[in-house]
């Protein structure tokens, strides 16, 4: 999704564009679609989430199909769709069931205050504040490996800073296990709750990444000092002794790093030629899942973790994996996908019959997918010769004797990227006859002239 965007409406008519980068031109056949409102894209709805629940037949999912965010528990079996929630006032994000039971955590502010806080939901109208304090603000950290208490960052103590704390479920009175004194941000705690991964911000693009010991109070910076680096980590091992995260340490691209703690030794485990976005490995270290920006699009790839070998996995057409969770008994895994023609939709994969199932579809019934246009991945040459990626979308109208007005899109910066991913607004004016270019820019002013030189080159554009 992109939060900050320029539109600029271009006096050019286009009739074709070259997705192979060559110098053949290739004729679109038009057809005519039905057209739609603005009003019905925007209605086309979210989900995100994922928790199975421990019989491995429930799915606790967040959406705002009714307008706005509740929680809500699908039945993988039949696809219904249950609301565990009903607000029409304040959002609320479901983060994961209370394992052994049927009870959600779910978190929610009061009237966009964004002073978020924890709830224990056993019954639709019992719902039990975790974080009563009316200056908090919490967000649910996951669980302990033997079930018995949540975790979860608190600023009660000091508003700059998160804290890390333990809650028992069975009195769900909190404990401070990692007072945040410095300002790092908390991102893994191992098993043993002995160690602790932070992060300590330095711009945008450039972290410092630290291990610290609970036991021994030391606390050890892992990327060098040299050069500045993005670090993010990842999880603990089920024996405590390693930590993964993922750093561009020495490379163009991000990768997962394999750090031994009782010796301080640094592994590569996994690199690719683009971006690795994520990986995760399941409870008990049967698999190991890791998604990929591919040109735009997030790719998943699934391992045995313990030999290391690529297990096959049914093929996501246009999808971009944008979230996945395996269940505890590393039966099934919930994957949130999303594309450049529909919003993100739920599916649940069954390491056992090898089935993925979509249990979603979130684009407005008023719409036909076969109206709406998939986006494209194009190049042009950048002002020192490297090739630029955008994202192109060329209506169904569009033909030799049929051109199309342009627009582009030029996402804010200095981050961000273009990429295969839904936007209401961009489908509606493809919809309409308009062609619309996704472009990722260096610079602006860098941008101009080769981009234009581009256009004008390969998209045949008549002024």
């Amino acid at each position: 999704m992109k939060f900050l965007f320029t539109i600029a409406i271009c006096s050019f008519l286009l009739i074709a564009c070259n997705t192979n980068n060559s110098s053949e031109k290739k004729e679109q056949t038009a057809r005519d679609v039905k057209q739609y409102s603005i009003d019905q894209f925007y209605k086309s709805a979210d989900v995100f989430g994922g928790d199975i629940s421990d019989d491995d037949k429930k799915m606790l999912v967040t959406s705002n199909e009714n307008g706005i965010y509740n929680a809500y528990e699908i039945d993988m079996a039949s696809d219904e769709k249950r609301a565990l929630t009903n607000s029409s006032k304040e959002s609320i994000f479901a983060n994961s069931y209370v394992p052994g039971t049927t009870n959600i955590i779910y978190s929610s502010d009061k009237g966009g205050n964004e002073m978020s806080h924890l709830y224990l939901l056993k019954t639709s109208d019992d719902a039990k504040d975790l974080t009563p304090d009316a200056k908090e603000k919490a967000n649910s950290w996951g669980w302990s490996r033997d079930n018995k208490y949540l975790y979860y960052l608190s600023n009660k103590r000091d508003p700059r800073y998160f804290d890390l704390y333990k809650m028992d479920t069975a009195t769900w009175v909190p404990a401070v296990l990692y007072k945040n004194e410095q300002g790092f941000d908390v991102r893994a705690l191992s098993e043993n709750e002995r160690y602790l991964a932070l992060v300590q911000s330095l711009s945008q693009s450039a972290n410092n990444i630290f291990l610290y010991d609970r036991q021994t109070k030391q606390m050890k910076k892992l990327n060098p000092d040299s050069v500045e680096t993005s670090n993010s980590p990842l999880q603990f091992s089920l024996g405590n002794n390693t930590l993964y995260y993922l750093t561009n340490d020495g490379g163009e691209f991000t990768y997962v790093m394999k750090y031994d703690i009782p010796t301080g030794k640094k592994e590569k485990l996994y690199e690719a030629k683009w971006d690795v976005v994520w990986m995760t490995v399941s409870h008990n270290e049967k698999y190991r899942v890791i998604y990929v920006n591919e040109d735009g699009q997030n790719k998943l790839h699934l391992f045995d973790n313990k030999t290391g070998k690529e297990l096959d996995f049914p093929k996501i057409e246009g999808g971009t994996i944008q979230g996945v969770s395996i269940s505890r008994d590393e039966n099934k895994m919930s994957i949130t996908v999303g594309s450049s023609k529909a919003p993100n939709n739920m599916y649940v994969y069954d390491f056992n019959t090898k089935e993925l199932k979509r249990l979603t579809n979130m684009l407005n019934l008023e719409i036909n997918d076969e109206d709406l246009v998939a986006g494209t991945v194009v190049r042009y040459k950048s002002f020192d010769g490297l090739d630029i990626p955008a994202i192109y979308y060329r209506p169904h109208q569009a033909g030799e004797s049929n051109k199309a007005a342009a627009v582009l899109f030029v996402h804010g910066g200095p981050g961000g990227q273009a990429g295969l991913y839904y936007f209401s607004l961009t489908q509606f004016l493809v919809n309409h006859g308009y062609a619309v270019l996704d472009v990722n820019n260096r610079a602006v002013a860098a941008m101009v002239k080769p981009f234009s030189k581009w256009m004008i080159e390969t998209m045949e554009i008549r002024i």
